[in-house]
């Protein structure tokens, strides 16, 4: 059993990082001569603008729950340290699918792999945060005094939700690559709202 502070440092640093990389695949457009206006040549971005603005709200949504969730622990054993890192492995993914998917959401047949791949690390990415909340919630040593052990354990079902509908969204993916990210858009909404109160 360890304090939890590390922990939180840690996963903030990693977080931090991810989100800030998603600003990397932003591009000042190349001059073109006056075949292309800049107002043009930055419409023809949207993509990449689409899926920076996802990607950053599910990044900032993780950190946010992920300091909620903490914020009820006292203290951390070694497979939540594990848990935290599975986490953490997959959030750093996401500026690469970010990239993959903003380069190919308008290609075609290749958007659709690109929208599997960003659903498919986002769906990890929810498993292993669901697997931790529930290794917390199922463990009352974990918890800080005040918490309710048998709250803990009931709000898991409402905190996994999300996991159910990432796993649509490979299917969405399949079908149309906009909606896909539209709907990874609307999940991050979602998880904006407080899920659990244990106190």
């Amino acid at each position: 059993m360890t304090s939890t502070t590390r922990v939180e440092a840690f996963s903030d640093g990693v977080l931090a990082i991810a989100i800030t990389l998603l600003v990397l695949d932003l591009r000042v457009p190349l001059r073109d001569g006056l075949h292309t206006s800049l107002a043009h040549a930055l419409a023809r971005q949207w993509p990449s603008y689409a899926a920076y603005v996802t990607s950053f709200l599910i990044i900032g949504i993780i950190w946010v729950n992920h300091h909620a969730v903490f914020g009820y622990l006292g203290a951390a054993d070694r497979m939540l340290l594990f848990l935290n890192l599975v986490l953490l492995m997959f959030v750093a993914a996401i500026p690469f699918t970010t990239s993959l998917f903003a380069e190919y959401l308008t290609a075609g047949r290749d958007a659709h792999t690109a929208a599997v791949v960003y659903s498919g690390v986002m769906l990890a990415m929810a498993v292993a945060f669901s697997c931790l909340y529930a290794w917390a919630a199922s463990h009352p040593r974990l918890l800080r005094e005040g918490v309710d052990p048998a709250a803990a354990r009931a709000s898991v079902v409402r905190f996994s939700a999300g996991t159910v509908v990432y796993l649509a969204t490979i299917g969405v993916a399949l079908i149309s690559a906009p909606l896909c990210l539209a709907v990874h858009f609307v999940i991050a909404l979602y998880y904006s709202f407080q899920q659990v109160r244990l106190r």
